[in-house]
């Protein structure tokens, strides 16, 4: 009994501190200048590698496996038992992700399995008390700064395995009806988990130096047993976030859309924008998440993998709406990264060392400036440079309508090789002058050995 009344006290006194915590949801004051030049190297970088490790490595089935196959703790405890990356090798991985042209990295700390890759003082369940016997996310960060990588932290706000966390529609566990949740629930108690959450989140912020990114993943909201900022204490967890690591960049899965500092970027997941993306009517930041295959984490037997010439379009379409790329590798249970993340990170790496300049510090064009056809422009406010990413080979020519008074020169990214520049296209049997304001570019016949051809375009 004595052990008992010690757990309500406790539970007790839990309960309170999160009320105390969840007050009005008054965050940091920031201008929109001062905010733009906190994200100024995110949005310089625009592209990043996003990395989902954990024990679903060893099902190798999808990192939902626990709730999609609906297995319990005391079957996916085997996967704790064995997980042993003995091949783990951070800084392999970092150099991987700088040749592949990526500038920043986040890593999943904890996902909705629950299982943490950080020696955590408030659970048992680590990579610590597995056979790694180590914290994984220590030489993680350690890695990825050596190569000059800016570093970030994924971390669930589900949790599949915290014994407190109360049973919702994700939930491995979950019922078919509204009373079966009510008796599983019984003795859960999310005031605990929260508390749980914050203490988690506090160690990632406070023992491995400066986080850059932080990614709360997710609300879900809604009936059904969803999850909200008040599950979470969503204000409360990202007023103390923003008082640990002030310059962090937070994603916006808190379900605080519509409080001011609640967000720092949109994230549409395995999604392509038509157009920049925007609240309210304006322009904001954001990054898509995207995976080379159908899931995120380690899966053997999945075979809809995109191409390299579709990967680079997907970046270079999404920095031509104002976005960033996080592009996502599932390393294998072993700690590696398979031959066919390596086989892309490689491609990425080859088309990135010719043409990340029409990448890096790149935007959208400004509306004056059409895209001819089958192509992708970037533009650099910075250098005034304009980039047509050739996504379709032309015979010869392209035609750029309105272009003629506004370019000084052009030349072949890749090599720096001029590209000759006409008012009129070239003909033999008939008169074909070009209208008025357009401007011809002569391209060889052959296409040059580059996956995307880029034509950078120094404008007047």
């Amino acid at each position: 009994m004595r052990h008992l009344f010690a757990g309500v006290l406790v539970a007790l006194s839990l309960a309170a501190l999160g009320a105390q915590d969840r007050g009005p949801a008054q965050l940091p004051d920031e201008t929109a200048a001062q905010k733009e030049a906190r994200l100024a190297w995110w949005t310089d970088a625009r592209f990043g590698m996003f990395i989902h490790w954990g024990l679903y490595a060893l099902p190798a089935r999808h990192e939902w496996v626990k709730k999609y196959e609906r297995i319990s703790d005391a079957d996916y405890q085997k996967y704790f038992e064995q997980f042993n990356p003995d091949l783990y090798d951070p800084k392999a991985w970092a150099r991987r992700a700088r040749q592949a042209g990526m500038k920043y990295a986040v890593i999943t700390s904890k996902h909705h399995e629950g299982f943490c890759l950080f020696d955590s003082k408030f659970t048992d369940y680590k990579a610590t008390n597995t056979p790694a016997k180590r914290d994984l996310l220590k030489a993680w960060v350690e890695a990825f700064r050596a190569e000059g990588l800016k570093v970030g932290f994924y971390y669930s706000l589900l949790d599949w395995h915290h014994p407190s966390y109360t049973i919702d529609r994700n939930h491995p566990q979950s019922p078919a009806n509204d009373a079966e949740f009510d008796a599983l629930n019984k003795g859960r108690d999310m005031a605990v988990y929260r508390q749980y959450l914050k203490d988690q989140v506090r160690e990632l912020l406070t023992s491995y130096g400066t986080i850059d990114i932080i990614w709360l993943d997710f609300s879900f909201t809604g009936g059904g047993r969803g999850k909200n900022r008040d599950d979470w204490d969503s204000a409360g967890l990202l007023r103390m976030v923003r008082q640990l690591q002030p310059g962090i960049i937070v994603n916006d899965r808190l379900d605080l859309l519509d409080v001011p500092g609640g967000w720092d970027f949109r994230s549409p997941e395995q999604f392509k924008p038509r157009e920049w993306v925007t609240m309210n009517g304006q322009r904001v930041p954001w990054e898509t998440c995207q995976t080379f295959s159908g899931s995120w984490g380690y899966f053997r037997d999945e075979t809809s993998w995109k191409s390299p010439a579709q990967l680079i379009e997907l970046l270079i379409d999404t920095v031509s709406k104002g976005g960033n790329l996080l592009m996502n590798v599932g390393p294998t249970a072993r700690g590696t990264f398979d031959e066919r993340a390596k086989d892309r990170l490689s491609a990425f790496g080859r088309w990135m060392q010719l043409n990340g300049p029409s990448i890096y510090g790149a935007t959208q064009a400004p509306d004056t400036f059409k895209a001819p056809p089958n192509s992708l422009l970037t533009y650099n406010p910075k250098t005034n440079r304009l980039y047509a990413h050739l996504l379709a080979w032309p015979m010869g020519e392209i035609v750029l309508e309105g272009y003629a008074d506004k370019v000084k020169y052009a030349q072949l990214l890749h090599d720096a090789s001029e590209v000759r520049m006409s008012a009129r296209k070239s003909t033999t049997w008939i008169s074909e002058d070009s209208r008025a304001g357009d401007l011809v570019l002569r391209l060889p016949i052959l296409k040059p050995d580059v996956e995307v051809p880029v034509v950078e375009l120094i404008l007047k």
